[in-house]
């Protein structure tokens, strides 16, 4: 058991521990043309390479993101970059690098209320990256195979995937949500993962200042802060995988291997043979949260019966959100005309929802200076990431918010030009028009005529 009083291990984490530790070589993917003198820095306490901060800085940047506390974005921050980046290399080589307060933000949650999200300055956002390309090559190797958020060669798709396949073969899932888990690290057992895993006591010495920074709102009210690490800055997700990787992955694999999981951050969906099985899980995992100092979210936790066909038992919940994705019992059609239900994976209602609300928040029918190309250009990197992702299992359940577009576009063009003011049929046989001329105008039309279910 690990937690706050002390932690014991067994020996196969000893024996993995012990192979992080010694002989690593960090692998920095940064230039390989360093002169020889850039390694050879001005005599510092701690030696990190110039080229580490510049190639941090360019990270940071294909990022992008709002300006922090201090107001600067790249813009300014450019405007005197090679002193900027020295400022950045100087203090935290020197050990004279403290972290600015991190400005709180309230975004709307999906489900109602609001999520506090922490922008660091842009200087911070640099110097946590420069931190997480010493830490991650050291750490993604020993992460489980069924962590699935904030990695590389890892995405949410890829979960949802392992997941579908999964509730074809058990019947139950334990869904889970660990409520607030960015906020409510503990800070002492986070840093006891950090100083088993990272060598560079600089590191170590930084992230203790990240986690120390105080909030600070927009009417200047300064919040100090106990506990948790900034949902919005550049090392939270990967300081969030390493407490997570013992708190949950370690501990599930060690108590109940034969009940296989996808996590993704703080959701997790565990897949068991029984419903008895479910319950001890959950049981077992109020205890592990409990002592670890964390919650499972109360309304998000359920066990979920995957009903479909073949599996017809009465139930109280058949279905579960995960990821933006509902699994449920489906009544589909096969490729060989044969129907039947099965226990599928297709975009939620919320999901559906959010993105009409989007286009919508667009107002193109106020667009109307604007060329055919010109509001394709404005919509298709939203229609895009839409179909990359919720287009992916059972594209049939966004069919009526893609069909959303197209009267978006009626709207427009009704607004645009005189000729079609009060006449929509009008307008609609315009646009099919401009789609039987132009097919691949529009992202959505583009998948449409590659996509015959989608017709």
């Amino acid at each position: 058991m690990w937690y706050r009083g002390g932690d014991t291990r067994s020996s196969d984490e000893v024996t993995v521990m012990g192979m992080e530790q010694r002989g690593v070589i960090i692998q920095l993917e940064v230039d390989n043309n360093w002169k020889q003198e850039d390694l050879m820095q001005e005599s510092k306490p701690y030696n990190i390479p110039k080229k580490v901060v510049k190639e941090a800085y360019r990270r940071v940047k294909v990022n992008k993101g709002s300006a922090g506390i201090d107001g600067m974005d790249f813009e300014e921050f450019e405007k005197h970059l090679k002193n900027n980046l020295y400022k950045i290399w100087n203090r935290m080589s020197s050990g004279s690098y403290f972290p600015s307060p991190v400005l709180a933000v309230e975004i709307p949650k999906k489900a109602g209320g609001t999520r506090r999200l922490g922008i660091p300055t842009i200087h911070d956002r640099i110097a946590q990256m420069v931190a997480k390309m010493y830490i991650e090559p050291v750490v993604e190797p020993m992460f489980h195979e069924n962590s699935y958020g904030y990695r590389p060669n890892k995405s949410a798709i890829d979960a949802i995937g392992q997941a579908r396949k999964r509730c074809w073969k058990y019947d139950f899932v334990l869904e889970l949500d660990i409520k607030g888990l960015f906020d409510n690290i503990d800070h002492e057992l986070l840093m006891r993962v950090v100083k088993r895993h990272v060598r560079e006591p600089w590191i170590r010495l930084y992230v203790e200042r990240w986690l120390k920074a105080p909030f600070k709102l927009k009417d200047g009210t300064t919040i100090e802060r106990t506990s948790g690490t900034p949902q919005g800055g550049v090392i939270s997700p990967i300081l969030a995988n390493m407490f997570m990787h013992y708190v949950f992955d370690v501990w599930m694999v060690k108590n109940y291997p034969e009940a296989p999981f996808e996590r993704y951050a703080d959701d997790a969906v565990v897949h068991c043979r029984t419903e008895e099985k479910a319950i001890q899980i959950l049981k077992s995992l109020n205890e592990r949260m409990q002592a670890c100092l964390l919650e499972l979210h109360p309304n998000k936790t359920r066990i979920v019966y995957c009903k479909d066909g073949d599996r017809k038992k009465d139930y109280s919940k058949s279905e579960f959100d995960f990821l933006g994705y509902t699994f449920k019992g489906v009544f589909i059609k096969y490729k060989n005309g044969s129907t039947g239900v099965n226990f599928i994976a297709s975009a939620s209602k919320n999901s559906n929802k959010a993105f009409r609300e989007k286009i919508k928040s667009l107002e193109i029918h106020k667009k109307t200076g604007c060329k055919t190309d010109m509001i394709a250009g404005v919509i298709n990197p939203i229609i895009r990431g839409w179909i990359n992702y919720f287009c992916k299992y059972n594209p049939q359940a966004t069919k009526y918010s893609l069909d959303c577009v197209d009267r978006r576009l009626v709207k427009w063009a009704m607004c645009k030009f005189k000729r079609f003011r009060g006449h929509r049929k009008k307008a609609e046989m315009w646009l099919a028009e401009v789609k039987k001329r132009e097919p691949d105008l529009f992202a959505h039309w583009q998948y449409r005529n590659r996509n015959v279910v989608m017709s």
